[in-house]
């Protein structure tokens, strides 16, 4: 049976001289892991290899879950510049890495997140006009913390996670911290209690506790939060984000 859908690549490794093997996160089918076989020809059905983060309509066969599908058709959408226009800024490109890195960590083969499919190719054509490193991190930080949520594990960024006090960061003595293992925002009489803790500027925390600020926020704070977050995956998943070195540069 041939099964039509949207999807965007996420993963690709050569299977041999002419095919590759593709993960790829679709609007319908969720992730799956598709064999596109004379992908690397110079005429395929497929208009040459695939690439990283390309989008459009696929076809594919087999509905054995625990296999590798068959790519039969993959037809890139109009209008879409993709890896061609953001292999035009290298920490744009690497900021997009990173995300279809962490989306492929945190979900489950043949488990559809429509949502959070538009959210990703939302993403993604944003991140081809994003004009600053500001802007970029930005998008980041809301696609991944859009991911947490969609995959129900969103964080509690709104009061203490321990005794539930509500933040002000505005007030002098005011210190926050984020644990991992609690999943959400600590304060500073609650830290004790947890060993993992990822202490805030009070610039970060601010943002962290109210998301409409991220627009205004500067690099540093930004790079904070994203560290913060690599933090957080890294100990979801049980390993540090391989492009995360390529977007924390100290």
């Amino acid at each position: 049976m041939l099964t039509k859908d949207q999807a965007i690549c996420i993963r690709v490794v050569d299977y041999s001289e002419t095919s590759q093997v593709v993960t790829f996160f679709t609007r319908s089918s969720g992730k799956i892991g598709a064999i596109a076989k004379g992908s690397k020809r110079p005429k395929s059905s497929f208009d040459g290899p695939i690439e990283m983060l390309s989008r459009g309509r696929i076809v594919f066969a087999g509905s054995n879950r625990e296999k590798l599908t068959t790519l039969t058709e993959f037809e890139s959408s109009a209008g879409t510049a993709g890896p061609a226009l953001l292999r035009k800024d290298l920490f744009n490109l690497n900021c997009c890495l990173l995300a279809a890195e962490i989306l492929n960590s945190l979900t489950d083969e043949h488990d559809p997140h429509l949502k959070l499919f538009d959210s990703f190719g939302e993403f993604i054509e944003n991140a081809e006009n994003a004009e600053s490193k500001s802007e970029m991190l930005a998008l980041l930080v809301l696609f991944q913390l859009a991911l947490l949520k969609e995959v129900g594990l969103g964080p509690i960024l709104d009061h203490c996670i321990n005794c539930k006090a509500i933040f002000d960061v505005r007030h002098p003595a005011s210190q926050l911290y984020f644990s991992s293992s609690a999943n959400g925002l600590i304060c500073k009489n609650c830290e004790s209690a947890f060993q993992d803790k990822f202490k805030l500027s009070k610039n970060a925390a601010a943002v962290l506790t109210n998301l409409r600020l991220l627009a205004e926020t500067d690099d540093n704070t930004l790079a904070q939060i994203e560290k913060l977050l690599v933090y957080h995956f890294t100990e979801l998943t049980g390993r540090r984000p391989k492009m995360a070195k390529h977007i924390l540069v100290s």
